[in-house]
């Protein structure tokens, strides 16, 4: 996302406070680059202005890709993937150790699709568990 303006690339990490905002991993960790996501693509007709951007690691960046929704593991029915903007972190996951444990459709679709508990990501996450550096947003941020 080259075309961002800087001053809106700061205000994206800025309100992220430092960690990725889907599974909040400390943006300070270096084991992924980091990355803005749009959350509507471009070309869903998705706006270059901070209410459509979220700080991703590059993994969870490259799999969610242009998506807005999947098909849901459970359900086999199309649900929307979780939008930070929008929806509260704690609402849709919770931290059970070093997993992060769907709660909703939500949930489960982008747990599915971003493949939050693969043993590798499990294992990155487990230092800034014990460390209580995970900290998910209380509500959503414009």
């Amino acid at each position: 996302m080259s075309e961002l303006p800087e001053s809106l690339r700061r205000a994206v990490h800025a309100r992220a406070g430092g960690a990725f905002e889907y599974c909040l991993l400390p943006e300070s960790t270096g084991l992924y680059a980091h990355e803005v996501d749009r959350l509507v693509a471009r070309k869903h007709d998705g706006k270059t202005e901070l209410g459509n951007l979220a700080l991703a690691c590059m993994s969870c960046n490259r799999r969610k890709g242009s998506d807005l929704a999947s098909i849901g593991p459970l359900t086999d029915a199309m649900s929307e993937l979780f939008n930070p903007r929008i929806h509260r972190w704690l609402d849709h996951f919770q931290l059970s150790g070093a997993l992060i444990q769907p709660r909703t459709v939500i949930g489960r679709t982008t747990a599915r699709l971003l493949h939050f508990n693969e043993p590798h990501r499990v294992d990155e996450r487990l230092p800034f568990v014990l460390a209580n550096n995970l900290k998910p947003a209380e509500t959503p941020l414009p």
